[in-house]
């Protein structure tokens, strides 16, 4: 076994047995059925939840008018994915509708006379192939790393993730941001043997620039994967001549150009006129203001950043173990992946970090799959919207590759545990199925009890509203019913008629209260009245929708 670092971290892992070459590829392809089939079924039984109708409209948008009015926040890409999706069901949308783009949503799902649970899933189904993508890249980077098991470990914990499974089949930008980001540290990473690094390089930039395009949180990411690049090169060592120096260096420089060139292809792809009207009240944002108008990017995805500035400069409330707070607080995103990862999966992914950090030969590899995270986690942390680990995507999906350093350890059994967590992982995962949404682990007491700790995102985002059109349909026939709903979705669309029990006195109102376990989570005024007057629930619907009954 050589011990040169540099050509042991970038060779290719030696082929296996010709009677075992098979089983590789048919794990491979079984965690992938696994996925895609989690997802699907996701995806088809879940209703809009709050963001994506938002981005579904505006993807109807760019296919009908070529419009980057709406949804400025976020750039283009991940909602032309969707619409690549949605061009399949030629949706409708009234060219004299006026409004916002919460408005707008809501009038392409449920007024303009089309198929809300056929543009959703078609909406979804883009999504759901790139994360299925995502999953290949996963298996790759670690597969390159620390041979084929380390492949096969990484892709299981990607595969069972409950937070990849739930925002993997959703139509919003998490899962394809972070999986664009992923692919070009990956290729950077392989752009270090030597052989065809400039196309590998090449390739990066454009994954880089399609996670720009996809979501601006990634935007802390650039400089480290410029740095990867450059590492990527000769230039950084020592005794390299000045003209293989200049051409590291200009490699690495080619890979931020060629990002900014798919962001702009990406508002192109929208809009070849590049028309663009601020919305009003953009803050100006002084100094960030003035840095954020010297990016050559398109002038629609500057104001996009200062519309963002402005979220992280407003006070939301948030929900944690119980507390009911304003603000935000710089631990809620650590503690609420304690809760929403799988506890095999949270030993798994510390051990491959320490394991990256105590194998020599792997030492050079953990800048690639450790620094992103931690970087990304800490902007996070200091985030203004407590609202899920959604927001910290990242860590399932670069700690994957990273665990799979477990199976380089010079421990007897550290395989054999490996596997055993990864079973563990895997169990835990198949048991809260279909609800991966709320899913927590059973330190925690698993999805039925994550409302207790958590919101929003985490357990109750709006996605459940079918499904409770149909617990109401099959078991509460008749009966009067009071809703206080948390999401995007209209309840009529689903047949569901209720009242608004926070328009009368608490004490007019009888008979069935169903209420968004977010909103118990925050409740105050009428509705905390309520509720402290209704006794315990005789139900819930997807551990996100509690039922009570009122005399």
């Amino acid at each position: 076994m050589t011990t040169d670092v540099e050509e042991r971290t970038t060779a290719e892992p030696a082929p296996a047995r010709p009677r075992r070459r098979w089983l590789v590829p048919l794990l491979a392809v079984l965690l992938l059925a696994q996925l895609a089939v989690a997802m699907v079924t996701t995806a088809v039984q879940q209703t809009p939840t709050i963001d994506e109708p938002v981005y579904v409209g505006t993807a109807v948008t760019y296919l009908e008018q070529h419009s980057l009015r709406y949804n400025p926040e976020h750039p283009p890409l991940g909602k032309l994915l969707m619409a690549a999706g949605l061009a399949f069901a030629s949706p409708e949308l009234d060219p004299a509708f006026r409004g916002d783009q919460t408005a707008l949503g809501r009038h392409v799902l449920y007024e303009a006379g089309n198929d809300p649970d056929e543009l959703m899933l078609l909406a979804r189904l883009p999504i759901i192939v790139l994360t299925l993508l995502f999953g290949l890249v996963v298996f790759a980077f670690a597969r390159d790393l620390t041979g084929a098991a380390g492949g096969v470990l990484a892709l299981a914990l990607y595969a069972f993730s409950p937070d990849v499974i739930t925002h993997g089949s959703l139509a919003t930008l998490d899962v394809p941001a972070i999986g664009f980001l992923l692919t070009a540290v990956w290729l950077t990473w392989r752009a270090r043997a030597g052989k065809r690094t400039a196309l590998l390089l090449a390739l990066a930039g454009a994954a880089l620039g399609a996670a720009l395009a996809t979501r601006m949180s990634v935007l802390p990411a650039v400089p480290v994967v410029l740095l990867l690049a450059l590492l990527a090169t000769p230039a950084w060592r020592r005794g390299v001549a000045t003209r293989e120096r200049l051409r590291g260096l200009a490699l690495a420089a080619g890979v931020g150009v060629v990002a900014v060139v798919i962001v702009w292809l990406s508002y192109l792809a929208v809009d070849p006129g590049l028309r663009w009207t601020p919305p009003p009240g953009l803050p100006d944002e002084g100094l960030r203001g003035l840095l954020t108008g010297l990016l050559p990017l398109p002038e629609a995805y500057r104001d996009g950043m200062r519309v963002q500035f402005a979220f992280e400069d407003s006070t939301f409330s948030g929900f944690l173990f119980g507390r009911h707070y304003q603000g935000s607080l710089w631990y809620y995103l650590p503690a609420a992946l304690l809760v929403k990862t799988p506890l095999g999966m949270l030993a798994l992914l510390a051990a491959g970090a320490v394991a990256l950090l105590a194998v020599p030969r792997l030492r050079s590899a953990a800048p690639y799959v450790l620094v992103l995270p931690a970087l990304l986690l800490a902007v996070a942390m200091t985030g203004a919207r407590d609202f899920g680990t959604r927001y910290a995507i990242f860590m399932p999906m670069f700690l994957a590759v990273a665990a799979a350093a477990v199976v380089a350890l010079k421990w007897r059994w550290a395989a054999v545990t490996a596997g055993v967590l990864a079973v563990l992982v895997a169990v835990s995962s198949l048991r809260t199925f279909p609800y991966y949404l709320p899913y927590s682990n059973e330190a925690f007491g698993g999805p039925e009890r994550t409302h207790l700790r958590l919101h929003d995102s985490n357990v109750d985002w709006g996605q459940d509203l079918g499904r409770l059109a149909d617990r109401l349909r099959e078991r509460y026939p008749g009966e009067p019913v009071w809703l206080v709903y948390k999401g995007a979705g209209v309840p009529e669309a689903y047949g569901i008629s209720a009242k608004n029990p926070l328009k009368v006195p608490p004490e007019d109102v009888h008979g069935l209260l169903v209420v968004s376990d977010s909103s118990i989570a925050k409740a105050t005024g009428k509705l905390a009245t309520l509720l402290r007057t209704s006794g315990e629930p005789i139900d819930e619907v997807g551990h996100s929708i509690s039922i009570f009954r009122r005399p």
